[in-house]
């Protein structure tokens, strides 16, 4: 099931599956408005002869231009597209680009045209005159007129969606709103139940004998099927300990899970079937996706705020984007309860999975940042908001020390590398009312 997600996931990103469906329907549409044609008696049609009254050459022109110009503008959309996708590569980040090929809007119109090219086409070759016998179908050549009309819309429309979706302001907030769906779905999401002291100690004093399953090829782990893992884990007695967790690199032939038995006899050699089926819990690919990968949507906005504070760009105000939307979603995961690594099932723990911990997003969310803003006042009053909005989500003591750390961190910055002494005197007290703020919620 993760696979068939995942590969919907990926066609959802594609920039050929909703225009191939569209030409589909066009398709359709023509050879049916045909058949229509052909099935009704046009007497009536002689009533509307400024809708319906063109002669065969008549349509044929009409069509064909329509053809012409259609194939003509898409040729110019997909050159715009490609053009866009340069330009937001290397002005903010590459990891973006899924997310700028996935818009819907951007598919819309790249199928429509397409569609509408192969609409007249097909009505095309079934227009006869003279000695040919005289067939007109006078439905589908109005049907091809209309799309041409609609068609100046979409283009207009086009134009202005390409300049608004290449704004820093849109591509930051469409990626934090794609991360924050994901940390909807994935929050709460566990599998089995979170182990009891009990269980954990028995996992911890029985000494077990672990066995490699080696991954079948090289990539990224885009998803893992817990319920699977769970499974195999009580079919055998025993408990697979993630040595890969979602997000994270793996190399052929290197150790993807480890399996161990509670019985006290080792793991015996897989066979070919049992190895194929522990593997087949993991969906490996060549990039990351935020389907099930909280970190890589964090990653995308740290990216751009990286791009925006390089010397090249010296963008502060993108940075600051991108800081606000960090510290946002962080505020999200502050008062949830994130997933455990001891996962028990039936009395025993039967899976250590990878996880992610809060200090980890956090780190991710404002290291990299701060160490790139360096003497950038603004960026680091900006870290210290993102800080504090995280921090009035929660009152868990550890995660407020966490999240003190890192106010701490941008305080030692500050009057390590500001130059002026009021920029200093400004950072520290916006830093003393943000530890003032965690020392009351704790």
């Amino acid at each position: 099931m993760n696979r068939i997600r995942l590969a919907w996931s990926n066609l959802n990103a594609s920039l050929w599956f909703v225009p191939t469906l569209m030409v589909t329907t066009a398709l359709v549409l023509a050879y049916g408005l045909v058949m229509l044609d052909d099935y009704i008696e046009h007497k009536w049609l002689q009533d509307y002869p400024m809708l319906f009254g063109a002669g065969a050459d008549g349509a044929r022109g009409m069509l064909t231009a329509i053809a012409g110009s259609m194939i003509t503008v898409a040729g110019l959309i997909f050159s715009l597209t490609l053009a866009t996708l340069a330009q937001v590569s290397s002005q903010y980040t590459p990891r973006v680009l899924r997310n700028f090929m996935g818009d819907r809007a951007n598919q819309l119109v790249l199928g429509f045209f397409v569609s509408i090219f192969v609409y007249c086409l097909i009505v095309l070759r079934t227009i006869r005159g003279g000695d040919e016998g005289r067939f007109i179908p006078s439905l589908a050549v109005a049907g091809g007129l209309v799309l041409a009309l609609v068609s100046i819309g979409v283009l207009i429309f086009f134009i202005h969606h390409i300049a608004s979706s290449i704004q820093a302001s849109t591509i930051i907030a469409r990626a934090a709103a794609e991360t924050q769906n994901a940390l909807e779905n994935l929050f709460p999401k566990q599998m089995g139940h979170e182990a009891t002291a009990a269980e954990a100690t028995d996992w911890r004093e029985t000494d077990h004998q672990w066995r490699a399953i080696l991954a079948p090829r090289s990539g990224y782990v885009q998803d893992v099927n817990n319920d699977g893992l769970l499974a195999f884990a009580c079919e055998i007695n025993g408990v697979v300990r993630m040595e890969r967790g979602i997000g994270s690199f793996v190399a052929q032939e290197a150790p993807l899970v480890w399996v161990a038995r509670y019985d006290g006899q080792p793991f015996a050699a897989p066979d070919e079937e049992t190895r194929q089926r522990l593997c087949n819990t993991y969906s490996i690919g060549d990039l990351r996706t935020i389907d099930q990968d909280l970190g890589f949507g964090f990653r995308q906005l740290v990216d751009i705020a990286l791009k925006a504070l390089s010397p090249g760009i010296n963008d502060t105000t993108t940075a600051v984007f991108c800081v606000d939307q960090l510290g946002a979603l962080l505020s999200l995961l502050a008062d949830r309860k994130l997933n455990e690594p001891l996962r028990a099932e039936d009395g025993r723990v039967r899976v250590v999975a990878k996880v992610t911990t809060f200090a980890t997003y956090a780190g991710l969310a404002f290291d990299q940042i701060r160490r790139s803003a360096e003497s950038n006042v603004a960026v680091l009053l900006r870290l210290l908001t993102a800080i504090e909005t995280a921090a009035r989500r929660t009152s868990d003591h550890d995660r407020l020390a966490i999240l003190q750390q890192q106010a701490d961190r941008v305080r030692e910055q500050a009057d390590e590398m500001l130059s002026f002494d009021y920029e200093k005197q400004e950072v520290r007290a916006r830093y003393l009312e943000v530890s003032k703020m965690m020392r009351a919620a704790a």
